[in-house]
């Protein structure tokens, strides 16, 4: 890692609406469900306001509509101390949205619509290269178009950036993007659908990272829920353990992982403390309901 301290994150910026229900809908079912509520999303704004409740010094790069949701998306990101000089307003679209599905064990079921979000391009990026060229991270998901992020992992790396992808959606991804990436972070859906790898236990989990770094990323974190993760980053393999809490919402807990981790690497700790600054981070969020309303603050962490 260098020693520039700031955090710059390329993605996306939605509003969720959010419903609980005993379970999810069959095919032509109609569900009577309860809790409504709307918060704002977005596993880039997700990840950006995790950076900052960490601690990290956060500027968001990202895209937005010409409507009530952008303009409230702005507000909240600013009120969270996020840098958003460089969340662009579109005319042509409307601003991102995601539909959530929460059932009583804690999973979701969601549907996105990405609006502005899809609208971000690789000239977009480059106009923000002055905030890139002073990131000692650059951290990235999917939900925002392959061009501009590979276009952010390059002037990450001509700047000096370690830079971080979050493969989420599992999508596939181009060579041109991931030779310019030095931590991948997947979850075991993605890692297997980017490896070809079914992954059921640690040694297929091993053989994934092993064909992932073939692809040209050096370091791999797959999380692996409420197991932790298994990591090989310079050589070395390391598997660290969750914490153990009753998870009733897991909306953004990678967000929050990834967020945490890149905000413990940029303050000089080694990858074994930073996973596990994230694991706790994520175990606090998976017990509460939404995506940045779960996002802990940094003193939660140190009670």
């Amino acid at each position: 890692m260098n020693n520039k301290k700031k955090i710059v994150i390329v993605g996306s910026a939605n509003t969720d609406m959010v419903i609980s229900a005993d379970h999810f809908p069959l095919p032509g079912e109609t569900l009577m469900g309860t809790n409504f509520m709307t918060n704002f999303g977005g596993k880039g704004a997700n990840q950006a306001v995790a950076a900052a409740r960490m601690g990290g010094q956060t500027i968001f790069i990202g895209k937005v509509g010409n409507d009530n949701f952008g303009t409230s998306i702005i507000s909240n990101l600013e009120s969270e101390g996020i840098n958003v000089s460089h969340l662009y307003t579109t005319q042509k679209t409307s601003t991102g949205v995601a539909l959530i599905t929460t059932i009583p064990s804690g999973e979701n079921s969601i549907i996105v619509n990405a609006g502005a979000n899809g609208q971000l391009t690789a000239d977009d990026v480059r106009d923000s290269e002055e905030v890139i060229a002073e990131a000692g991270t650059v951290l990235m998901q999917l939900e925002t178009p392959v061009a501009a992020l590979t276009e952010a992992a390059k002037l990450g790396k001509k700047h000096g950036a370690f830079t971080v992808l979050n493969p989420a959606p599992a999508s596939p991804l181009p060579h041109e993007l991931l030779e310019n990436i030095d931590l991948l972070i997947p979850n075991e859906t993605e890692a297997s659908s980017i490896s070809g790898v079914e992954i059921k236990d640690e040694s297929t989990a091993m053989e994934a990272i092993s064909v992932i770094q073939g692809m040209g990323v050096k370091n791999v974190i797959i999380t692996v829920g409420s197991k932790g993760a298994i990591a090989k980053v310079d050589g070395k393999m390391i598997m660290v353990p969750a914490f153990k809490v009753k998870a009733i919402d897991t909306t953004a807990a990678g967000d929050t992982f990834c967020g945490a981790l890149c905000v413990a690497l940029s303050e000089g700790k080694d990858i074994e403390a930073a996973i596990r600054f994230g694991n706790k981070a994520s175990s606090v969020s998976v017990t509460r309901k939404g995506a940045q309303l779960s996002i802990p603050q940094r003193k939660e962490l140190e009670m």
